[in-house]
């Protein structure tokens, strides 16, 4: 068991730890190389824009404190990139040279693996999809996530890294299809506050969850928000971000 202990730890940290006195150099570098670099492949084409942002020595730096010093909970591949992020929001220490927004653009870089893999069924017994947005109750289907972040993350590229936050925060409503793509579309405040009152809603039809809309813009024409918010809502029926309308 030590014996293994030792192995793994050489492994993961080559240059924190003694290598194991009976096996040569040549064979541990071997063992080595293939686990680092298969972690370091997967994580940069998980997050292809925070490498691309990154000089080579940073992100080989970042990789690899992560994969000496994080104690993953799964040891399935696709979990991996989940992991790398809880190591970056819990246990990354200051760097000057992380750019201010590495976190939020991992996250959004994440979210896209996160909900192609996303194990979700809907029950079309439970909804009418060809109801009323108005008179019915909105149904959301479970594969659309609404994130908000204090960056633009979405624009973020070699030739665009801010600094600092947007005065507004950036809503994105991310989605998979009928035929499992992902989409992102980025919202106004207004769209973004009306797809989370549907998210929540339980007994509002669409035209209550519209008013109230009206009435937290105070609206002079609260008619015209009706129509303008029903026109939003078939736009999501029609993309499958609503699915009907409950039965």
């Amino acid at each position: 068991m030590q014996q293994q202990f030792d192995f793994a730890a050489y492994i993961r940290d080559p240059g924190g730890h003694t290598r194991p006195h009976d096996i040569e150099e040549r064979r541990m570098k071997i063992y080595c190389d293939l686990f680092y670099n298969n972690v370091e492949a997967f994580m940069a084409n998980t997050y292809p824009v925070l490498r691309s942002i990154l000089r080579d020595e940073h992100w080989h730096a970042i990789i690899r404190d992560y994969f000496a010093n994080h104690k993953s909970h799964t040891p399935l591949f696709p979990e991996m990139p989940r992991e790398f992020l809880k190591y970056l929001q819990n246990e990354r220490s200051f760097n000057a040279e992380d750019p201010p927004f590495m976190l939020e653009l991992a996250h959004y870089e994440w979210v896209e693996l996160a909900l192609s893999t996303l194990e979700e069924k809907t029950d079309p017994k439970q909804f009418d999809a060809q109801g009323n947005v108005l008179s019915g109750i909105p149904v959301v289907s479970p594969l659309v996530w609404l994130l908000s972040y204090q960056f633009p993350v979405h624009k973020i590229s070699p030739e665009f890294q801010p600094q600092t936050p947007d005065e507004l925060a950036t809503n994105l409503i991310v989605y998979r299809d009928i035929d499992d793509e992902i989409h992102f579309i980025e919202a106004n405040p207004v769209t973004a506050r009306l797809l989370k009152l549907m998210i929540d809603n339980e007994c509002d039809n669409g035209q209550a969850v519209l008013a109230r809309i009206a009435a937290d813009l105070q609206h002079p024409k609260p008619d015209l928000v009706v129509q303008h918010g029903q026109e939003i809502m078939l736009d999501f029926l029609n993309r499958g971000i609503l699915l009907g309308v409950r039965h």
